[in-house]
């Protein structure tokens, strides 16, 4: 292949790529002029070249030109470029000039760029929407457990989208709201006979501030009597008394069982002190003879005294042992 045939195709190529730009740039150049949005030839073939998709661009033009918002095409292609939804940050400008809703694109760039949806946000403030709590449970100062679930009627605030807390804030506020008002209120029948207390005491503190949503109102939908959960702590309370007092009897008998044992020795420590004497007396009986201190008559005599005093010790036990046994 020479240097003339390498250039033909090199031109060939170049005009094939040139009427793939331009030709495709050129349909939506005149759809987007004949729609009345005016965007230049030039813009739409260097989209391409910016990694920017024209026809998204162009076509978010128009939409905003058919409802009569003036977008800039620099706007929707940094938008673009900054990560954002064009598509839906035109129809949300679109639906918000249609509700008479103050939104600008600049805010509504800012919201979709800080992760709300913000075409759903402009159809909640038109169109409120209800968020049910889950179940919450709370105990009235009689004892009694309620179990409530309610339903809150929230509307966007446009205002506070970015930098608002979402759904999760206002249903943790209004859980607390109402375990507080269950718990301030003297008899869970009172909570029973007025469950719009609950709601009323509930929105009267101002959950939604700080928030991206408005709260329009706070229904009761359902309360029910749960466990008597005084009559529980109580009964915990005296069982758990009830062990301590036996914890502490044990104890005490521990004491006293200890105290027998220590006296039970002492009583074997003394006998033995009593055999250690009594053991010494013959050797003090021979010492003694040795000596000459004791006689053998002396002797005998003691013997007769111990003697006596055994037999009058059986008598005795003889005559008493029925009375006893009676």
């Amino acid at each position: 292949m020479n240097i003339g045939q390498i250039g033909l195709l090199v031109l060939v190529v170049a005009v094939i790529a040139l009427f793939y730009f331009v030709g495709s740039s050129i349909s939506l150049w005149i759809q987007a002029l004949v729609s009345g949005a005016r965007v230049g030839l030039l813009n739409i073939i260097f989209m391409r070249f910016r990694k920017v998709p024209p026809k998204m661009i162009v076509e978010g033009k128009i939409m905003a030109a058919k409802a009569g918002l003036e977008i800039s095409t620099d706007n929707l292609e940094s938008h673009f470029l900054a990560g954002g939804n064009v598509v839906r940050v035109v129809q949300a400008l679109i639906a918000a000039d249609k509700a008479n809703i103050e939104l600008d694109f600049n805010r509504g760039a800012a919201i979709d760029l800080a992760g709300r949806n913000v075409l759903e946000a402009v159809q909640m403030s038109v169109n409120p929407k209800v968020i049910e709590t889950p179940l919450v449970a709370a105990m009235a100062k009689d004892g009694i457990q309620l179990k409530a679930i309610s339903r809150i009627t929230v509307r966007a605030n446009i205002d506070r989208l970015v930098g608002g807390a979402g759904e999760e804030t206002i249903l943790a506020r209004v859980g607390e709201g109402i375990v507080t008002t269950i718990g301030s209120a003297a008899t869970h029948k009172h909570v029973l006979e007025n469950p719009d207390s609950i709601s009323k005491t509930v929105l009267a503190k101002g959950l939604d501030a700080g928030t991206a949503y408005e709260i329009l109102s706070i229904d009761i939908a359902d309360v029910d009597v749960g466990k008597n959960i005084g009559a529980e702590l109580e009964t915990d309370r005296a069982e758990a008394d009830k062990k301590i007092a036996q914890a502490k009897a044990e104890e005490r008998r521990a004491m006293a069982y200890a105290v027998e044992q220590e006296m039970k020795a002492r009583v074997q420590e003394m006998r033995a002190k009593v055999v250690a004497a009594e053991a010494e007396v013959p050797l003090a009986m021979a010492e003694a003879f040795r000596k000459g201190q004791l006689g053998i008559m002396d002797y005998y005599k003691m013997k007769n005294i111990v003697a006596d005093t055994g037999m009058r010790e059986s008598i005795g036990s003889r005559d008493t042992g029925p009375e006893e046994t009676e």
